[in-house]
């Protein structure tokens, strides 16, 4: 019988469905809106399709309807036009509707989550300093990329642009825009980064399929469980044992040197190593 996990992604994918049905209905700026749903319409459809073989955590599940909710309800209003920014511009007191700055906030602090998982299910990374910074810079690279769509929006639609790129006269649009992707990336990794952790252990579970806890254990972000010594896992495939250095050779004791007859009894001197060697050794009990 399913399970309310189970069921989940399916609940989430139906109430985006039919929110982004219902902003379609009369949308401000139907262009405008066609644009600004268009990431919801390609990533919705590689979710579904790839939900058995690469199924998401719980955490990130929530965080990608979040942002497709943010993106259709900027659609519908577009984004200088969204009732919630405007009550937000009143209470703040800002001289512009803040939506838009959400919606790219929203842009780090989702795919920092969904970069993560990647890297650590796909062992690209380890440890955690390694981590941050790749997922930063994935953000931002999103972030840029999109930048470069709206700038060629608005060379290709001219005056029809305006309402997609939502400047409202901000000169520096732009790199407020990438500012806060990378806060919001930041903070999204700052704040879910233990919580991500133990759900990838619980999704993944112990099995080599993914790697598991163990795989989260070798990269740094799981402890080791009681009891357990250093090292008892066995090298993950692709990773390179520490070989572990050839025993020392011991040398001539003084005392083994003196009981076996000293340098007459047939001992050699030194060799190239500076150790005594012994090449024959003649032990006197009185027999022939």
């Amino acid at each position: 019988m399913p399970t309310f996990v189970d069921r989940f992604p399916r609940l989430l994918l139906g109430f985006v469905g039919f929110a982004l049905l219902l902003s379609g209905v009369a949308p401000y700026d139907r262009a405008t809106w066609w644009m600004e749903v268009a990431p919801v319409l390609i990533v919705a459809p590689l979710l579904v399709a790839t939900h058995r073989r690469f199924p998401l955590t719980t955490l990130l599940q929530v965080l990608i309807a979040a942002h497709a909710l943010v993106l259709i309800v900027g659609g519908a209003w577009t984004y200088a036009r969204v009732p919630f920014g405007f009550w937000l511009q009143d209470v703040l007191a800002l001289d512009r509707n803040p939506y838009d700055r959400i919606g790219h906030f929203m842009q780090g602090l989702v795919p920092a989550i969904a970069a993560r998982e990647i890297l650590l299910r796909r062992r690209v990374v380890q440890g955690r300093g390694w981590l941050f910074f790749l997922v930063s810079c994935v953000c931002l690279a999103i972030s840029a990329a999109y930048e470069l769509i709206e700038w060629r929006a608005a060379v290709a639609l001219g005056q029809g642009a305006d309402a997609f790129l939502a400047t409202q006269g901000d000169v520096w649009d732009t790199q407020w825009d990438m500012f806060l992707c990378l806060v919001g990336a930041s903070l999204s990794l700052l704040l879910w980064s233990r919580l991500h952790d133990r759900q990838l252990g619980r999704r993944l579970g112990p099995g080599p399929a993914d790697g598991g806890q163990d795989l989260l254990r070798d990269a740094g972000h799981l402890g080791r469980p009681a009891g357990e010594p250093a090292g008892s896992h066995p090298p993950r495939p692709g990773r390179l044992r520490r070989r572990e250095p050839p025993p020392r050779r011991a040398g001539l004791g003084r005392r083994t040197f003196r009981a076996l007859g000293g340098a007459g009894q047939g001992l050699a001197g030194p060799d190239h190593s500076g150790r005594g060697r012994v090449h024959q050794a003649a032990h006197h009990d009185g027999r022939p």
